[in-house]
């Protein structure tokens, strides 16, 4: 086989995890009962789903000026979803929709008005 042949199964077998990772992140999106429940379903597999998805990309276009697009928006996914997820817990958390009893530790108890 060739290295573009390679290439070309890596990549569909990346874009196939990554598919699967992004809908079982949007599956539990919506089973899930609660907000921290399902801000983890929203970043975690679904960041790397979406990394996989860019990886798969990456190996069946393999043009530079594509990688340089695909790296960008993975960079992109990486600094933004860490961030959403962070202000979507604080902002559940100071409007009470966080069940608090689910908590192991509390950190923001004490600078609570």
């Amino acid at each position: 086989m060739s290295a573009g042949t390679v290439a070309d199964w890596l990549g569909g077998v990346a874009l196939v995890a990554g598919a699967l990772l992004s809908l079982a992140a949007g599956i539990g999106v919506l089973r899930f009962p609660d907000v921290l429940d399902r801000m983890h379903a929203a970043t975690k597999p679904q960041v790397l789903g979406a990394l996989l998805l860019l990886l798969g990309l990456a190996l069946r276009l393999r043009s530079p000026a594509d990688l340089g697009m695909i790296a960008l928006v993975a960079v992109f996914q990486l600094a933004t979803a860490p961030v959403t997820a962070q202000m979507i817990g604080r902002a559940a958390y100071r409007s009470g929709r966080v069940d608090r009893t689910l908590l192991d530790r509390d950190e923001l108890a004490e600078h609570r008005k």
